[in-house]
């Protein structure tokens, strides 16, 4: 055991130390810059392109084996909006104090432009499974796009196939049983700690029967296909974004004269030595590059950005354009960071748990209480409650995303009906998930999460010549309505039948 413990946390500091940090970094600025800082000089553009259609054509499906872009956002958010945008933002002030947050937004903003390269690859080397339905993600680009240069082909495979292992192993760990143990525990301590627990099989009757509610809810989804899950997607995710906002939106009204020294806090620690090292901590639980390895563990990553993993729900969009379903995934990540994230971060530096002229946190509070006491001090009880709740539903719809994730992965590597087993042993492991209590299989999943990143990103640095040809090939007939042939896809059969859809207006 003590060997298995050496050799995860020697692979977590290469994933999530120095040289995981400079390559997500590394390539969110890369990937702005050859973009022209696209999020910034086309912000009109790509905001009336996804928040702006949400109510008419962004939920139109003109594709019969794929999903509305509406829905495929709202079904990627709900694994990417998770307990990161809470416990994230919570060890980031933690960690480095007010200005923490300044360093989150920088993060962020880079983090846009990886996810829409990503996406852009995603639908660009996509192609049909034998049922019919889009398959997409990086261990396509890297076998297609990276596999198609010169003396690469082999690499391009053995990467591909390393980044559906890892998913595969994190999907257990990060993705399932890892965010049920959290919906479990806040349950049983808010609501049953005065209960008599009792035992059954060796653990607790209360931690059993929440697995098996959790697990009978996760298997009518789950087990229902994938446009039931990104139906019941569509009807969670926007109702718990509003609920959470609205509740963190009361305790701001609450503390509204605070808010000036807030944002002055931010800014006045974002250069300091404490906040810079915090604003690290901080953004590898949103943005997946974390050198403190304790900030991330038990956690999920908020945007996902440099995973890779939300690219595959993003492929199974209806979208025909890779820059279009590109800029949906620049506003997945404007939500998930720029804006939920800054609301809690705001709740929290209001509360008085953290002392805005010195960055300390009050004594008796840390990264695991500090929502939960900044709501529970503005509104008692309830707010305790509010925060169970929020943490129950993101968790849970990480859940569900990630059964996606590695549901698709499996596909990749075994075929379909290889894949249709996976969904069954991941619903199974909701049981453990609630009554496991070892660190050890969280700390070698979240492994396994960062692991992930690295032959993503690397196919994502090696295809940026033609990130910049499809960006630029968009521009140039979509803004600048020249009048030049459309780069829609890798195979010229699925190109040919996307062209004909674009000069029918359908996309």
């Amino acid at each position: 055991m003590e060997t298995i413990v050496r050799i995860n946390d020697a692979v977590n500091g290469f994933a999530w130390g120095t040289f995981g940090l400079v390559l997500l970094l590394g390539t969110g600025l890369i990937c702005t810059a050859i973009t022209g800082f696209f999020q910034i000089t086309h912000i009109r553009h790509w905001i009336r392109r996804t928040f702006g259609t949400i109510r008419n054509e962004g939920r139109i499906i003109n594709d019969a084996g794929a999903l509305s872009q509406y829905r495929a956002f709202c079904t990627a958010l709900g694994a990417t909006i998770g307990t990161g945008n809470i416990a994230g933002v919570s060890t980031a002030i933690c960690v480095g104090g007010p200005g923490a947050v300044f360093w989150m937004w920088i993060a962020a903003f880079f983090g846009m432009m990886v996810k829409y390269s990503e996406n852009v690859l995603g639908i660009y080397y996509r192609r049909r499974n034998t049922e019919g339905a889009w398959s997409g993600g990086p261990m396509y680009y890297l076998e297609d796009g990276l596999g198609s240069l010169k003396h690469c082909r082999k690499i391009g495979k053995v990467l591909g196939v390393l980044f559906c292992i890892f998913t595969v192993l994190a999907s257990f760990g990060i993705g399932n049983m890892g965010q049920i143990n959290k919906i479990t525990i806040n349950i049983q301590s808010t609501f049953f700690s005065d209960v008599d627990k009792g035992m059954m099989l060796g653990f607790s009757r209360v931690n059993i029967s929440i697995g098996l509610f959790l697990m009978i809810a996760a298997a009518v989804i789950i087990l229902g296909g994938f446009r039931r899950l990104a139906a019941v997607s569509e009807k969670i995710i926007p109702f718990m974004c509003v609920i959470y906002i609205l509740g963190c939106l009361v305790i701001i009204v609450l503390h509204i004269k605070m808010l000036p020294s807030v944002f002055a806090s931010i800014f006045r620690f974002a250069l300091g030595p404490d906040a810079v090292k915090g604003g690290v901590a901080g953004t590898a639980i949103q943005l997946a590059f974390n050198t403190i390895k304790n900030g991330c563990k038990r956690g999920v990553f908020s945007n996902e950005a440099g995973l890779g993993s939300s690219v595959m729900v993003h492929s199974n969009s209806c979208a025909r354009e890779p820059v279009k379903q590109g800029m949906w995934g620049m506003a997945e990540v404007f939500l998930d960071t720029i804006f939920i994230c800054t609301m809690t971060a705001v709740v929290v530096l209001s509360s008085g748990a953290i002392d805005l002229g010195t960055g300390i946190v009050a004594e008796g509070t840390n990264d695991a209480t500090l929502v939960a006491k900044a709501f529970g001090n503005s509104l008692g009880r309830p707010g305790e409650w509010f925060v169970v709740l929020a943490i129950t539903l993101f968790a849970f719809t990480t859940v569900l995303g990630w059964s996606y994730y590695g549901a698709k992965v499996t596909e990749y590597l075994f075929g379909v009906r290889i894949a249709k087993l996976y969904r069954f042993v991941f619903i199974i492991l909701v049981v453990f998930g609630a009554v496991m209590e070892s660190n050890l299989a969280w700390d070698i999943s979240d492994t396994f999460n960062g692991l992930m990143m690295i032959p993503n990103l690397i196919g994502v640095i090696t295809l940026t010549p033609l990130i910049i040809k499809l960006t630029k090939n968009y521009t140039d007939r979509r803004i600048r309505k020249m009048d030049i042939p459309a780069m829609l896809s890798y195979d010229p059969d699925i190109e040919r039948d996307a062209l004909k859809a674009v000069q029918k207006g359908a996309d």
